[in-house]
């Protein structure tokens, strides 16, 4: 169906088109021909925004993991469906065939429930990027129980809020992870958590790094012994459309992390039908995204999407920098990678080792480039299109959300013109509305406003885990029968949407609204400039004023820093105007970021005010020594 697999921007739009008139059709049609059920649905979609409640191929049956294994075997059995890339590249990769897939979900499924899991049981899995991770998720979607994935770098009191939260009894782990030339005593860290978390039945320790640990008698078991004495055989557990599938937290503005839930059918759709266009996926292509599984974009994108749709998926292990900054396009090289995924801040950071480093490696292989995590700024889509994709690999700037569970709005390549900093045009099926904020939505092309999603979509979160009032509340209250995406984003004259930010992070100087990530941009465009963060503080006469954290690119050769403060505003003015020059910039030696590598502007907010009695939890951070020098060095 020519519907799956869209080629060219006419039939883009005529896709588009019917999506937006006959969802219902559409999205049946989708799902009927390229997935196994083991019964169809009564009804393809009811839903409710007030309540809100949305229900996808209401009645069908089936199990994801039939979809992403089992009906594989048969023509694809011996292609490679997950290839693993160890942190230290003298260690050899490891390619796993779909049937070698099939059996090792199977062992660890059955192991599971000889531990007593059964369905809607949650598990909560805390293991780096190693294939057990991997394998770890299908397995429980394999016998229905819930998975929770916590991302292995996170600390032992954010790990053990998650486990209470959604009352795991079973924690997944390992010894320990490599991460370029540290390791992390990722057992040690659960075993902290588990202090405070009383329900936890049994602990199962893949071995990575072989380091001593303490094993706890009853509860702690080391997992390779299990696997082997577990049968290959299996039968998938039979699920209903709108089962959970898993359970991952995301950081609230306020409050403790919120348990999105994604559910089995519609989030098996969007996720396979998405991977198949954003990455023009053909049949012997080498796909990989480098996120950690730990996110959402490795739930979609390394997992579900790309084995649902029978792709060789790359998993790697370790980090950018290790051995050195010429880690990804040596492997790049090594695997002939087709279609490359990553976040602007590993683009930023790659960018500032130079182009040197890129150039040693034949990177022919490359047909799409991808960028996800947060919009990108121009100079990283332009040193990203030039130097790495050689003006030849379009790039996919995609936005969504970890609620959304799928990419919303992207250009699909060799189809969408680009546009640098541009997520431009919606998905196939997607709704987008720009809305003001007396909640009116703004027609036409050439405006700014609140991004909203009017109509349902499969892969969206269908609540929070145990607080359905918070996810009313934080997502469908602002604007009537509307999914608020809490970012704002500007039409061009196009119809190309571009996100300009969180609306928080929208500050209104003097009566005008100023996104920062435009401002953040025209600073990063400074030579000497690495990364920037903009927040407001209070001032007596414009309301708000612009305090601006900058990075520089060698921090200890920082020439005549007044100079240099007048040449950012300089910069600043002449791309926005004088209206958004900073009041205060001061340098840094780093911004503080979440270990997805999103900056937290909350906490630079605070320090900005002078209001630094209250920074929250930054244990989890990436960095969390940077906050203090950012506090003693405040203007």
């Amino acid at each position: 169906m020519s519907n799956y697999h869209i080629k060219h921007l006419e039939e883009y739009f005529q896709v588009y088109r019917k999506s937006v008139r006959e969802p219902e059709n559409f999205w049946e049609e989708v799902a009927e021909e390229h997935f196994l059920w083991r019964k169809k649905w009564d009804k393809v979609l009811s839903w409710d925004f007030s309540k809100p409640e949305v229900t996808w191929f209401e009645g069908a049956k089936l199990n994801i993991t039939e979809n992403c294994l089992d009906r594989h075997l048969a023509t694809r059995g011996d292609k490679t469906a997950i290839l693993f890339e160890p942190n230290n590249p003298d260690e050899p990769a490891e390619y796993i065939t779909y049937r070698d897939l099939y059996e090792r979900v199977n062992q660890f499924a059955n192991v599971l429930k000889d531990k007593g899991v059964t369905k809607g049981d949650r598990v909560c899995i805390y293991v780096p990027m190693i294939p057990e991770l991997a394998i770890a998720l299908l397995a429980c979607a394999r016998i229905g129980a819930i998975h929770s994935v916590v991302f292995a770098g996170f600390s032992s009191k954010a790990l053990s809020t998650r486990i209470n939260d959604c009352d795991c009894k079973v924690v997944i782990t390992a010894d320990g992870s490599y991460r370029g030339a540290k390791t992390i005593d990722l057992k040690g860290i659960v075993d902290e958590a588990l202090e405070d978390c009383p329900d936890v039945e049994t602990v199962l320790v893949a071995k990575r790094i072989h380091s001593d640990i303490n094993m706890k008698e009853g509860r702690d078991e080391w997992l390779q012994p299990l696997l082997d004495k577990a049968s290959k055989e299996g039968k998938a557990e039979v699920m209903d459309a709108e089962d959970p599938l898993f359970i991952l937290y995301t950081s609230g503005s306020t409050g403790k992390p919120k348990g999105m839930v994604h559910t089995t059918a519609g989030y098996m759709v969007y996720t396979a039908y998405t991977f198949k266009n954003v990455f023009q996926y053909r049949e012997h292509d080498v796909y990989w995204c480098t996120a950690d599984i730990g996110w959402i974009t490795g739930h979609s994108y390394i997992v579900y999407g790309p084995l649902a749709n029978g792709a060789t998926t790359v998993m790697f292990e370790g980090v950018p920098s290790y051995p050195d900054f010429g880690r990804f396009w040596e492997i790049v090289q090594k695997h002939k990678v087709n279609q490359f995924y990553t976040a602007p801040t590993a683009i930023r950071a790659l960018a500032k080792q130079g182009a040197e480093l890129v150039e040693k490696y034949d990177l022919s292989s490359l047909k799409v480039l991808g960028s996800v995590g947060e919009p990108i700024n121009e100079e990283a889509w332009h040193w990203y299109n030039d130097v790495v994709g050689k003006n030849k690999s379009p790039i996919v700037d995609t936005w969504w959300q970890t609620e959304t569970g799928g990419i919303m709005i992207t250009p699909i390549p060799f189809v969408t013109p680009t546009k640098p900093t541009f997520a431009t045009l919606p998905f196939i099926g997607i709704q987008p509305a720009l809305m003001d904020e007396s909640g009116t939505e703004l027609k036409g092309n050439q405006v700014e406003g609140r991004l909203c999603i009017k109509y349902p979509w499969p892969s969206m979160a269908r609540t929070i885990w145990g607080n359905h009032e918070r996810y009313r509340d934080t997502y469908f209250s602002a604007y009537e029968n509307k999914y608020f995406t809490g970012d704002g984003a500007l039409r061009d004259e196009v119809g190309y949407y571009r996100i300009t930010g969180r609306v928080d992070d929208v500050i209104i100087v003097s009566g005008h609204n100023l996104g920062t990530a435009p401002i953040e941009d025209a600073i990063n465009e400074h030579q000497a400039v690495a990364e920037s963060a903009i927040v407001g503080f209070p001032h007596d006469v414009k309301g708000s004023a612009l305090y601006g954290y900058v990075t520089l690119k060698d921090f200890g050769e920082a020439r005549n820093q007044d100079n240099l403060r007048k040449e950012i505003n300089q910069l600043i003015s002449d791309r926005i105007g004088p209206i958004a020059k900073l009041d205060k910039i001061q340098f840094t030696e780093g911004l503080p970021k979440t270990r997805s590598g999103k900056i937290m502007r909350r906490i630079l907010r605070k320090i900005a005010e002078n209001n630094t009695s209250d920074l929250g939890d930054i244990s989890t951070l990436l960095n969390p020594e940077v906050v203090q020098s950012i506090i003693d060095n405040k203007l």
